[in-house]
């Protein structure tokens, strides 16, 4: 790897700002100091930036309780993204696993791992997701057996698999899908002549999110975390 590259990816500096740290003589390598970017590294190469060892990260992996009015995606025209809550290193190389509509919250996971996102998102793994859910109207009794046999949701040619609805009270249910459809958890009470007031994802798979985490807030998951969305060995 060119050193201005290594630059690049561990300070998150663009190739003109790596030449202009070079020639300010403010990295070593080995330690020496080095002004040109052309010069090919390992990816374990000792280098230093004002004294402070680079080295290149790893898959990243986070979960973040996303607040209402922030939407998943890196640029908008009309609401701030939810990448401006985090404080990362080319945090714009991260993505997110399991989009959350603008005006939802909750369990949010980023990473720059796309095998790993694959399999919390692709419908053949089936990652079940459960949100609690708070409704317009009082729910109808016999809702929870039409999401446990499938609904038809507008604009589908096939019904929702079975969905598993616990009643909180009269307007406020738990709802786990194992599917992720546009908008589905919406378009499925709107099926049975409902409408979602508020909508928040608790789990993803077996991951809960995390009680201490405050809307905005974010932690890098544990290696056992990570690990529940690996294939077995």
């Amino acid at each position: 790897m060119r050193l201005d590259k290594f630059l690049c990816e561990t300070v998150g500096v663009t190739r003109t700002q790596a030449a202009r740290l070079l020639k300010e003589k403010r990295i070593t390598l080995d330690g020496n100091i080095v002004k040109s970017g052309a010069i090919k590294i390992a990816e374990d190469a000792d280098v230093e930036f004002d004294g402070a060892a680079l080295k290149l990260s790893g898959p990243r992996y986070f979960m973040m309780n996303k607040p209402e009015g922030y939407v998943c995606s890196h640029e908008d025209a009309s609401n701030p993204t939810v990448f401006v809550l985090l404080e990362e290193v080319n945090a714009e190389k991260l993505h997110i696993a399991g989009r959350l509509d603008c005006d939802t919250t909750g369990l949010l996971l980023l990473t720059d791992d796309g095998q790993w996102s694959h399999r919390v998102t692709s419908p053949k793994h089936k990652c079940d997701k459960t949100y609690r859910v708070w409704l317009d109207d009082p729910i109808e009794d016999d809702v929870a057996e039409q999401f446990a046999e499938g609904v038809m949701l507008r604009g589908e040619d096939a019904e929702t698999l079975p969905a598993q609805m616990t009643v909180v009270d009269e307007k406020e249910v738990l709802l786990t899908i194992h599917e992720g459809k546009y908008h589905q958890v919406k378009r499925m009470f709107a099926a049975v002549g409902n409408r979602v007031v508020g909508l928040h994802r608790e789990t993803v798979g077996a991951l809960v999110l995390d009680e201490a985490l405050e809307p905005g807030e974010y932690r890098l998951l544990t290696a056992d975390e990570v690990a529940q969305f690996m294939p077995s060995k």
